[in-house]
């Protein structure tokens, strides 16, 4: 599939069964392999892969066979295009030793290989003649059975015996997912949309590829150019998906429809409820079909349809009438009960409200808190906006005001903030609806101008101590988080050691959040690392108590991400990027999800991969446009635009540049924002202008304090050929800031800056330590080409074969450092800005305006350059130096 095309997906995630049969097949003893499990798993798709495979060699001439129930019928008639027509079967031994003489002549030198699909469908009389042909030698088997079908003995007796191979396959797991999205999508894919696809398919091949087909049709799934994303909501069944799940669901018995439905509408259910509707036995017949699972989970047994996608086909067939007597039926079974588990009014509430549009008021209030600790906001914004005006009041329209945040929906959710505001009471009621106004207004609108004001007014109505301590750590988080670090870390200095002890767990945890932030940004790297891991322990701690409305847990380790990557410890970093990811991925966050990205994605930035960072930056600026978060998407933009001028993309890096203009810059990261013009202007070989623009960045990033952003954009300068002019000041920041990326970057400034191809090494060396893999490619090949010059060719190769290594790990990155490695004779620094400048067609005249010289003198490097290259064409001179 290209993205639009319905047809045969190609072979992803079986690598092992491949494997597998290329050593069973090659075995002369084989007769057969038989490739087994359930419905929709891909045995025939691998079947297939398997006869190609055979017939590639050669020595096998392949045949094809499906059995049918239809066929099945029919003595032979699943093979009868295999029976050469001249033979009389009137007697079968007769008949049967005929057939394997005559295909034994027709082969000559090769075998017959055969494909029998649906195995066990297969008649008697076929299965016979088949066993006879292998004994003979005549034919090798390959073939599919569905696990759990009856099968006749004579079919059986194929499947058997030690030169039979037998191949179980099970469903793909999410990484295998991920995989077979992106290989038929030619593109990355949202880990959101791989999930989503992972969850409603079971990882069942065939369900997968009619889901994506279906959401194709309906343009629910597309790319942006990036990335694939689904649309937010379910996904569809094709008419093909729902007629094989029909048909599936209609095998069951009569007596088993009342629990089918019933879960369908009500799952889980405890065992009790179910056998309300279905006897025990019809119970265990449903779980023998594979129909229902059922669980033992601490004391409670519950039941479940066995996939996700039986629940929506069993759904869309329950009549309005019939879906209500089962609701509420099953509500009356609960309350009957006393209602007496935690989430019952959950239940109640979702089930009441299904079944007649309404709930109990009372009822409404006490779900919603209850979906809002599960991180359900789709289901708390359901609950509350079903709570009538009258039964309004500060709390629920603070709670749905927060729910809407969650879910990216600002102007919804300050609409409902200010109406909370209006009505706020006192101290107790005005001071968390400040909070959640100020988070929207700054995180979601990047409006930081409005949201301090709020903040600031809200002083007027909270005069106690422990009130307005609550209002400095909210407005120390937003300033730190909108370019003031040095000035958010003075008003949170004296933060609370023990959460405790905090006047608010949300705000403490915010605050620590912005803390463990600002102390990453102006370097104080071992402080941010420690209170991230004490933060998050105190998040997972109270996020269990269920009077905790705290965000999910996994939200604190995106500041841990941070202060790992800014203490060059850039492995642990990612490993903790993608664990948090996963962790995010089932709740309905999808701020926290952006955020995420965003500093999971600048981390693989940090460490030279640039196609990893290209593909988390556009997942996140796909959920920041969806959840319209102008904050971040700035910054996201200029990220993927820079990650794919780094990797050649040129045009892809124009247009998020051009977009990012669109969103205002709020000030965070300063400097970081201009990395993409500089490595657009890179990318052309316009060296002398990129240097210009970093400079310009690097005294943003001074001025307001970020002072490890302020070493990334600097350290680019040195490798873009200004190591001396900035190598002063990288010494400087190396000693200001702790942990070992901003001493690693000083120490590549200064080796670049010298052009010693020891100490070039031994910074390569310490790179490669700490996962920045770019920088260490890029200190190698810098040392092979001084030792080149030095005329040391024996060590220029040693420090060549370095860099080849760790430029390996870099996927694709293209910078002017590493075209050193391709080229095999020494240039200077200004023939190198020529050559990367004529590479790309530009004129002698336009470099000449671009580096302020003369078009004679011009004329003059690019001949010497031709000289030395061995080229004589600016086109043979892009095949050397390498294009971009």
């Amino acid at each position: 599939m290209n993205g639009q095309e319905r047809g045969q997906w190609p072979l992803v995630g079986r690598e092992r069964e491949l494997a597998i049969f290329t050593q069973v097949w090659a075995a002369r003893r084989c007769r057969g392999v038989i490739v087994c499990g359930p419905a929709g798993v891909g045995k025939s798709r691998l079947a297939e892969e398997f006869l190609e495979q055979a017939m590639a060699g050669k020595k096998f001439k392949g045949s094809r066979v499906t059995a049918t129930a239809a066929a099945s019928t029919v003595p032979l008639g699943a093979i009868a295009h295999l029976i050469p027509t001249r033979v009389d079967l009137s007697d079968p031994v007769k008949g049967f030793t005929a057939v394997a003489a005559a295909l034994a002549e027709t082969r000559r030198d090769r075998q017959w290989g055969v494909l029998v699909d649906d195995l066990h469908l297969l008649d008697v009389t076929s299965a016979v003649l088949l066993r006879q042909l292998l004994d003979a030698d005549v034919i090798r088997l390959i073939a599919t059975v569905r696990t759990g079908e009856p099968v006749s003995e004579a079919v059986e007796a194929l499947t058997h015996g030690d030169a039979v191979s037998r191949m179980d396959l099970t469903s793909f797991d999410l990484d295998r997912v991920e995989d077979l999205l992106q290989a038929a999508l030619h593109g990355p894919v949202g880990r959101r949309t791989v999930h989503s696809l992972y969850q409603a398919s079971g990882g069942n091949a065939l369900f997968l590829h009619e889901l994506v087909h279906g959401a194709l049709e309906t343009k629910t799934l597309a790319s942006d150019g990036q990335i694939w994303e689904l649309d937010e909501g379910a996904l569809q069944c094709t008419p093909r998906l729902t007629e094989l799940i029909t048909a599936r669901l209609r095998a069951a018995p009569s007596a088993a429809r009342s629990a089918l439905e019933l879960l369908a509408l009500c799952e889980p259910l405890p065992l009790a409820h179910a056998e309300a509707v279905a006897t025990p036995e019809v119970l265990a017949e449903l779980e023998k079909a594979r129909l229902i699972r059922v669980r033992l989970d601490r004391r409670r047994i519950s039941v479940t349809l066995a996939h996700p996608l039986y629940g929506e086909i069993l759904r869309a067939d329950i009549p309005a009438l019939r879906r209500r007597i089962l609701l509420l039926q099953q509500a009356e079974r609960v309350e009957t009960q006393g209602a007496r588990r935690r989430d019952d009014a959950l239940y109640l509430a979702t089930w009441h409200m299904a079944a007649t549009g309404t709930a109990n008021p009372h009822l409404l209030t006490q779900a919603a808190p209850l979906a809002r600790h599960a991180h359900d906001y789709p289901q708390v914004i359901a609950l509350l906006n079903a709570v009538p005006e009258q039964h309004q009041t500060t709390t629920t329209r603070l709670l749905l005001g927060e729910a809407l945040l969650e879910l990216g929906q600002s102007e919804q959710a300050e609409a409902t903030l200010a109406e909370a505001d209006a009505c706020a009471v006192g101290e107790q009621q005005q001071l968390p609806v400040t909070i959640a106004r100020t988070l929207n207004l700054f995180y979601l609108g990047g409006r930081t101008a409005e949201a301090l004001a709020i903040n600031d007014a809200a002083r007027s109505v909270v005069v106690s101590a422990i009130g307005r301590r609550k209002l400095l750590i909210n407005e120390a988080a937003m300033r730190t988080m909108s370019g003031e670090p040095a000035q958010g870390l003075a008003l949170m200095e004296d933060l609370e050691e023990d959460i405790n002890q905090a006047p608010n767990i949300n705000v403490w945890l915010r605050g620590a959040m912005g803390k463990t932030a600002g102390l990453a940004f102006r370097g104080r790297t071992g402080q941010a690392v420690a209170l991230a891991d004490h933060a998050y322990a105190a998040h997972v701690q109270v996020a269990g108590q269920p009077q905790a409305r705290v965000p999910h847990p996994a939200t604190q380790l995106i500041v841990s991400v941070i202060a790992l990557g800014e203490a060059g410890r850039l492995a642990e970093a990612r490993a903790l990027g993608a664990r948090a990811a996963a962790d995010l991925v089932t709740v309905h966050a999808p701020l926290a999800r952006i955020w995420l990205s965003f500093y999971w994605a600048r981390v693989e930035w940090q460490s030279g991969h640039p196609a990893t960072a290209r593909h988390l930056f556009a997942e996140a600026a796909a959920l920041a446009r969806i959840h319209h978060s102008h904050m971040a998407l700035g910054l996201i933009l200029a990220g993927l635009s820079a990650s794919a001028a780094l990797l050649g993309d040129i045009k892809a890096a124009e247009a998020a540049r051009a977009e990012r203009s669109l969103y205002p810059f709020t000030g965070l990261l300063a400097g970081e924002d201009r990395l993409c013009e500089a490595w657009l202007f890179a990318g052309r070989g316009c060296l002398g202008q990129a240097r210009s623009v970093l400079v310009e960045a690097a005294h943003a990033a001074r001025s307001t304090g970020h002072l490890m952003s302020e070493s990334m954009v600097l350290t680019d300068v040195a490798r873009l050929g200004g190591a001396k002019e900035v190598v002063d000041r990288l010494a400087e920041l190396a000693q200001e800031c702790d942990g070992t990326l901003a001493s690693a970057r000083a120490h590549l400034a200064a080796a670049l800056a010298t052009d010693d191809p020891d100490q070039l090494l031994a910074v390569s060396e310490e790179l490669q330590a700490i996962g920045a893999d770019l920088l260490a490619a890029e200190a190698a090949t810098a040392a092979g080409a001084a030792w080149s010059r030095a005329g040391q060719p024996r060590r220029a190769t040693a420090a060549t074969t370095r860099a080849l290594a760790s430029a390996a790990r870099c996927q694709g990155a293209r910078t002017p450092l590493l075209t050193d490695v391709e080229i095999t004779a020494p240039l200077t620094r200004r023939e190198r800005e020529i050559a990367l400048l004529a590479r790309t067609g530009t004129t002698s005249k336009d470099i000449a305006d671009t580096l302020h010289l003369s078009v004679r003198t011009v004329d003059n490097h690019l001949q010497h350059i031709y000289n030395k290259l061995g080229v004589s064409t600016r086109r043979e001179l892009t095949d050397v130096v390498g294009g971009q």
